[in-house]
């Protein structure tokens, strides 16, 4: 049987108890958390999976309140101009992109709440915005485990991103779990 992991930033955004999870491991907020958790609980747990759930901004107003399986992440705070363009770790051969073998969205994290329009996310084809995610992937990808995300499209990553972002939590766990089952059997 497959061994499998979910992380989640905080408590407030998802909880599930049914199995085949024994727990939920939250890592905190931001970029760094996520990394030093999902280091932790890989050499820790030995995970075949991780799956990243919890909430994100979305750009695109008809996706607000649906939930969306991840396909790619791409980091949207990296910025080392003029050594490497927006997004692109400078002097490496890293890659910008990191995919997933499950759903059809494109995120970009960033240590930072999206609540202005940023035309470099339309540039990059960006669908929703979340702090945790590209984190979570490259640990992932350095440790040779497969890596899968729900994201809920809690705001428009606007001025009143947060307050839509408190208010949709409740039916954001409940979207989530509904698609837990589509995100392990894909």
């Amino acid at each position: 049987m497959q061994k499998i992991i979910v992380l989640v930033a905080l408590e407030m955004e998802f909880s599930f108890s049914r199995k085949p999870f024994q727990k939920v491991f939250y890592t905190g907020i931001g970029k760094i958390n996520a990394s030093r958790a999902t280091t932790d609980l890989i050499l820790m747990e030995k995970p075949d999976l991780i799956l990243n759930v919890g909430t994100a901004g979305t750009l695109k107003r008809e996706m607000l309140g649906c939930v969306f399986g991840i396909r790619d992440v791409i980091e949207r705070d990296m910025i080392a101009k003029p050594l490497a363009p927006r997004g692109m770790v400078p002097l490496s051969t890293q890659e910008p992109l990191l995919k997933s073998d499950f759903g059809t969205v494109r995120c970009a994290s960033g240590d930072s709440f999206v609540t202005t329009k940023d035309v470099w996310l339309e540039e990059n084809a960006v669908d929703m915005v979340d702090m945790e995610l590209f984190a979570i992937a490259k640990v992932a990808e350095y440790y040779g485990v497969k890596w899968r995300a729900i994201k809920f499209a809690s705001d428009l990553a606007d001025g009143s991103a947060m307050e839509h972002w408190t208010t949709s939590l409740a039916v954001a766990n409940e979207k989530i779990n509904e698609m837990m089952d589509i995100a392990l059997q894909a």
